[in-house]
């Protein structure tokens, strides 16, 4: 018994971004000398969507009107260097590519700013990804189950087929996105090689998790 429908989390997941990601804010709060953040901190910093990252990154008390202002930038300036130090997480693609083979849809639910999603996937897993839901206006963003719908319904899916054991299963590294999964009442699987680990995502209700792209198709594809 396969699952027919396996959503990805991408930062963290499918892509290690974590030092595009931080280099990007890095390069404007140098800018305007404010206090930059190491690698490690940033992997905190993310998970509930870009501009919630920023709010993290920027000193606390800094004003409604900068924020917007370095957000628009941190936007602008990440869209273009997202793909510099970026890269797949071992065996992922040919995890990915053993999930088609067996008939398994893939998409991507990211709250990373969608067109970059799309270019992400272009460059890194072209012609892997049946579905790509990111952040956009009136999206919004996990653990909201929104993204996750959208894709059940571009993949002709109803709630109840996905929340089957067969059904669709939502696969990431953060306590956002098992709450992401959760909240859409699917199946979920945390990965232990992405931004938190694996002790850290079953202390916040992961029902398993994963330690290898091996492991994963095992748990996908079940003969």
């Amino acid at each position: 018994m396969s699952f027919k429908l396996a959503i990805f989390d991408m930062d963290g997941t499918i892509l290690n971004t974590i030092d595009d990601l931080t280099d990007s804010c890095n390069v404007l709060l140098e800018q305007y000398g404010l206090p930059t953040h190491t690698v490690d901190e940033f992997k905190f910093f993310v998970g509930n969507g870009i501009p919630k990252a920023v709010e993290r990154a920027l000193p606390q008390g800094t004003d409604e009107a900068f924020f917007k202002k370095f957000l628009a930038e941190y936007i602008e300036y990440y869209e273009n260097h997202c793909a510099i130090k970026t890269a797949p997480y071992k065996g992922i693609p040919e995890c990915i590519k053993t999930l088609r083979f067996h008939g398994v849809k893939i998409a991507v639910n990211t709250n990373k700013i969608e067109p970059a999603a799309i270019e992400l996937c272009n460059n890194y897993f072209p012609g892997l990804f049946d579905i790509i839901s990111g952040s956009r206006p009136g999206m919004p963003p996990k653990p909201a189950p929104d993204g996750i719908f959208e894709i059940l319904e571009r993949a002709g899916m109803t709630k109840e087929e996905a929340a089957a054991p067969d059904g669709a299963v939502f696969i990431g590294d953060s306590d956002v996105d098992i709450q992401t999964g959760l909240n859409a009442g699917i199946n979920v699987i945390g990965v232990d090689w992405g931004f938190r680990g694996r002790d850290f995502l079953l202390r916040h209700k992961a029902p398993r998790v994963v330690m290898s792209p091996l492991e994963l198709v095992a748990e996908i594809v079940q003969d």
